[in-house]
């Protein structure tokens, strides 16, 4: 059975394909492209190709120059050498070895990707050093974990085993678990001395993805490298320092209450302003249009702090029926606060607000 996808089609023969996501395909093959405008040049390794459709978009959107297809199921080669026979044979390698054997094998050749691809599925923290090791300075990793259970507090020790961070089941649990994997990837560059900073972090069906630039930059790890507490009392966040940890007590109640510890983690943006601008300017030549709102949407979230509020929870908190979401954010943006509506979730937002200010403002919009 041939499927199209973006401008390729292909088989899926034995191979795996999740047909779900391709908003992050087309969101790798934007940024994939605005790199080939920047830079002139575009070598992919793709370390998880399954049937190749990521490979094959890379190559013929993007306009890969080589692409290396990797799966270490060597049962799936027929199909993959069968859609990648589109390409042409001196622009494409394929191989059937482990992703760290891969990643070494570029350090030791110094042939180092523009972009790697991880989809992985379950846990990346095996390839979190030696990726770093294997990308050209200056390129993309687009790292995949479906790990939510470890990073999402239910096995806080699985979070601290695998990144090195402690986990909470707080509302903002699906962000801090974005933000767990980019200070784990973040730290280990450090440890490099790599930078490396969010182009685009995405939160989709139990599927965590980032994209992130990798550079040979002095790492500051200590400006985006920390905590967020909660308060389990009234739901409110702030976000302690390294240095004032034990004070870390929630100063809205008649005697200070601690707070639930999460990270640490990045706690800097979760985007690049400009990248997003770069891919939003070249979708529509890249037929990939429909992707403008939701790049867009990240956009808005950009500079937001590094949680947020579901309105179930502010209804709950406020003992209340809360208002449309637009209509709260309206009017917490007229008070001066920052807000946003967030991919994260239709029903929550983003804001600089504290959670007291948003229920009394909820609670003026009632009729």
């Amino acid at each position: 059975m041939e499927i199209t996808e973006g401008r390729v089609t292909f088989s899926i023969g034995n191979a795996f394909y999740r047909p779900h996501s391709q908003r992050s395909r087309d969101l790798g093959v934007l940024a994939a492209a605005v790199y080939k405008h920047r830079t002139g040049q575009l070598n992919v390794l793709d370390t998880m190709t399954g049937c190749g459709i990521r490979v094959l978009r890379y190559a013929i959107e993007a306009g890969a120059d080589r692409v290396w297809a990797n799966d270490s199921d060597l049962d799936v080669h027929n199909t993959l050498q069968q859609n990648l026979s589109q390409l042409n044979p001196d622009r494409v390698r394929i191989t059937h070895e482990s992703v760290n054997r891969v990643f070494w094998r570029c350090a030791i050749d110094r042939d180092y990707p523009d972009l790697i691809d991880i989809d992985s599925f379950g846990n990346p923290a095996e390839f979190l050093a030696s990726c770093l090791q294997a990308v050209r300075y200056g390129g993309l990793i687009y790292l995949t974990s479906t790990d939510g259970r470890a990073m999402s507090g239910h096995y806080p020790q699985d979070s601290l085993r695998l990144y090195g961070a402690t986990t909470r089941s707080t509302p903002s649990v699906q962000e801090h678990a974005l933000r767990i994997l980019i200070g784990s990837l973040a730290q280990q560059g450090a440890m490099q001395r790599l930078t490396v900073q969010p182009v685009f972090s995405m939160y989709s069906g139990q599927i965590y993805r980032i994209m992130v630039c990798v550079t040979r930059d002095v790492p500051k790890l200590e400006k985006h490298h920390g905590f967020v507490a909660y308060c389990p009392s009234c739901g409110d966040y702030s976000l302690p320092t390294w240095r004032h940890l034990t004070r870390a007590d929630c100063p809205h109640h008649t005697r200070p209450l601690p707070m639930a510890i999460v990270g640490p983690l990045w706690t800097g943006n979760l985007h690049d302003l400009t990248w997003l601008s770069d891919m939003i300017a070249i979708a529509p030549e890249q037929g990939l249009a429909d992707q403008i709102p939701f790049l867009k949407l990240l956009h808005s979230e950009t500079y937001l702090p590094p949680y947020h509020f579901p309105m179930g929870e502010i209804g709950r908190r406020g003992k209340l029926d809360v208002p449309k979401r637009d209509r709260l954010i309206e009017s917490l943006q007229q008070q001066g606060f920052l807000a946003s509506a967030t991919h994260l979730s239709p029903d929550t937002i983003k804001t600089t607000a504290s959670i007291a200010s948003i229920i009394e403002t909820a609670r003026t919009l009632l009729p």
